[in-house]
């Protein structure tokens, strides 16, 4: 198996506008990377530098204010799915001590039609107006571009292109601006502590837009960690624990992180916006039957993308164990 230094760069025109030749290629070239490594970084995506500012803008904006205007949007109630979750309340799966974080959750837009009217209703801040239009258009931006890596994926599994429309579409999916805040003494938080500790993502795909420093690391096959990059025009998408649940490990959900600056860093900043791509919850995982065979026995129980979301939540701190 290739090992990467870098997690490779692909072009989704050459999917969605190219030849079939350059959509052949694409497709082949997105399964080689997610077999190997489970990231790519792709270009020609839909999110405009303006929408990106816009957003990055908004998002700074709203974690400048103080603690206690942002708990007023902090809902207990809702286990963390919509809305502001306050400093450390999150924690990798396997670790109870909290990441050094605070995040805002945009969930589906509801349009009053069958599949959103049980999501559950965004929460938006009155003291940042434009969080609201900035965080749906590139909700719904990043939506379309991961409808269209689900195509090549499908494809590459031997499925038909559309196979994960009706599933994804308009699926309980989460856009999640995160600010790892600044610690003025790193003697006061715990010694294990850390922005990310290593994980892998629940959903079936994650879209990250991009990040304002260094730190997001991803571990590669031989144990070895290697930092993820990315150029200003791109984004990086990454396989998530339901996808590798649903190709028997065929494609890989790889464990990654978001290590601590340099000491005398730890006072500033560092911002990224991930949108975790979720079909509705209704869809079935089980492993899908070409991605079994006698070398490679089903790995996972059966399941649904709503049951198992319940599980992985309660096992990161929020929701009922």
């Amino acid at each position: 198996m290739e090992l990467y230094d870098e997690i490779p760069s692909l072009d989704l025109h050459d999917f969605t506008q190219g030849t079939p030749k350059q959509k052949a290629a694409f497709v082949k070239a997105l399964g080689d990377a997610y077999n190997a490594i489970g990231f790519v970084a792709i270009k020609n995506h839909g999110l405009t530098e303006d929408m990106t500012n816009q957003l990055y803008n908004a998002v700074k904006d709203f974690f400048a204010l103080d603690d206690a205007t942002k708990q007023k949007y902090e809902k207990a109630e809702l286990q963390g799915q919509r809305g502001y979750i306050g400093k450390g309340k999150e924690h990798a799966k396997g670790r109870s001590t909290g990441d050094l974080k605070e995040f805002y959750h945009i969930g589906q837009p509801k349009e009053g039609d069958e599949v959103t009217k049980d999501y559950l209703d965004n929460i938006w801040p009155d003291e940042v107006p434009k969080l609201k239009k900035a965080g749906i258009t590139a909700f719904q931006t990043i939506e379309k571009a991961g409808l269209e890596m689900l195509r090549a994926i499908a494809l590459y599994l031997g499925l038909e292109e559309d196979y994960f429309d009706e599933k994804a579409s308009k699926g309980n999916s989460i856009l999640r601006p995160i600010h790892y805040y600044p610690i003025s003494n790193p003697d006061e938080v715990p010694e294990d502590a850390v922005r990310a500790a290593e994980h892998g993502d629940i959903n079936l795909i994650t879209l990250l837009m991009g990040a304002s420093a260094d730190g997001l690391q991803v571990l590669r096959r031989d144990g070895k960690w290697i930092p993820i990059t990315a150029l200003p025009d791109q984004i990086v998408v990454n396989v998530g624990d339901m996808l590798d649940r649903l190709t028997n490990h065929k494609l890989k959900s790889t464990i990654h992180r978001v290590v601590n600056p340099p000491r005398e860093k730890m006072n500033s900043s560092r911002y990224s916006i991930p949108f975790f791509m979720h079909p509705r919850s209704d869809m079935d995982l089980t492993c899908l039957a070409n991605c079994i065979d006698e070398a490679n026995p089903k790995k996972y129980t059966d399941i649904t993308a709503g049951g198992f979301l319940q599980e992985r939540l309660a096992e990161i701190g929020f929701g009922k164990k």
